[in-house]
């Protein structure tokens, strides 16, 4: 049983080193096409998936028919093409931007929108909680947050291929980026957020039947607690931000959609773990509603609630507009 084991075990890491060794040559490709090439290349893949394959279709239409059951067929595909033609820019640009991006340079490639208002949180001396989704390029911007000088604790879970898992971090901790495997990370957090450190957190992340229901782009989907807690018990203020794609690839818009201070609870979002895990789920749709084609639709965000969860308050946070 042992030796079985042992080699299941060993054709398991030479499939991995095999995936591994395939990604590192894409990459290497990647990295010295010119952007319009690529981005010409991503638009015929995308037509590809979309007409093509079904990867991810019953997802798809699970999402669209919770989010725009009024769409049309021609307005689903139209939002499923620029989705995945999104989705492969932002591979390509992560692996542009250890070569294209870089401290002397990155005011070409970013727009900053209020500023003003992350700088003061950031550069307050407190504990902050900066919050996004799968949306728009949150790679990018953990990389020129790091990059701009402030180093980040992010969350994420381990990928099962290790030689992958090594390759991303050491892309995300280039510039200070430091990755915890989600399993066990509160008491390093804590830490972390009592020091006054900065904690980067993928906030539509899918918490399972004991988490937090509330609405999130006009369906009920559950959070993890743990967010909300984080900023509550620390008083760290909450930064709800965002980096979008504008135009031609490599162009962004980074910016804060909201703010709130547990210290300075002016809109009384910070009462508790509900009201403001519904908060950040409004501002994370309001920042998703200007480029709905720049989210993640092919994700299980929403899932069926089990009948002993209670019922989450009303909210809008999108428009219908596939």
């Amino acid at each position: 049983m042992d030796d079985e084991n042992d080699s299941l075990h060993r054709n398991r890491r030479f499939a991995d080193l095999c995936l591994y060794g395939f990604v590192r040559a894409l990459v290497a490709v990647i990295q010295v096409l010119p952007f319009d090439m690529a981005d010409r290349f991503c638009g015929v893949m995308a037509t590809l998936l979309t007409r093509f394959t079904s990867i991810r279709r019953k997802t798809l239409t699970e999402n669209f028919d919770k989010i725009f059951p009024d769409s049309t067929k021609a307005q689903r595909a139209a939002l499923t093409w620029a989705m995945w033609h999104h989705l492969l820019l932002m591979i390509c640009e992560i692996a542009w931007a250890p070569r294209r991006l870089h401290l002397t340079n990155w005011t070409k490639h970013f727009r900053l929108r209020d500023n003003r208002v992350i700088l003061r949180h950031l550069l307050s001396g407190r504990p902050t909680i900066m919050v996004t989704g799968h949306y728009g390029n949150f790679e990018i911007c953990g990389y020129v947050v790091g990059l701009m000088g402030f180093p980040t604790v992010t969350i994420a879970r381990r990928l099962d291929n290790g030689f992958l898992h090594d390759f991303l971090a050491d892309f995300r901790g280039t510039h200070g980026q430091f990755m915890v495997d989600k399993d066990g990370c509160a008491p390093l957090i804590d830490r972390h957020l009592q020091s006054g450190g900065l904690v980067s957190l993928l906030a539509d992340q899918h918490a399972g039947d004991r988490g937090c229901w509330v609405d999130f782009l006009g369906c009920e989907a559950s959070c993890h607690k743990a967010l909300a807690l984080f900023s509550l018990t620390s008083n760290a203020p909450m930064v709800v931000g965002y980096t979008r794609r504008i135009g031609r690839p490599m162009q962004f818009e980074s910016g804060c959609q909201s703010a709130a201070d547990p210290q300075n609870d002016v809109d009384g979002v910070c009462g508790g773990v509900r009201p403001l895990t519904q908060w950040y789920s409004d501002q994370l749709g309001a920042t998703i509603a200007p480029a709905i084609e720049q989210y993640w639709w092919l994700h299980r965000r929403w899932r069926v609630k089990p009948s002993k969860a209670k019922a989450a308050p009303p909210a809008n946070a999108i428009t219908n507009a596939a």
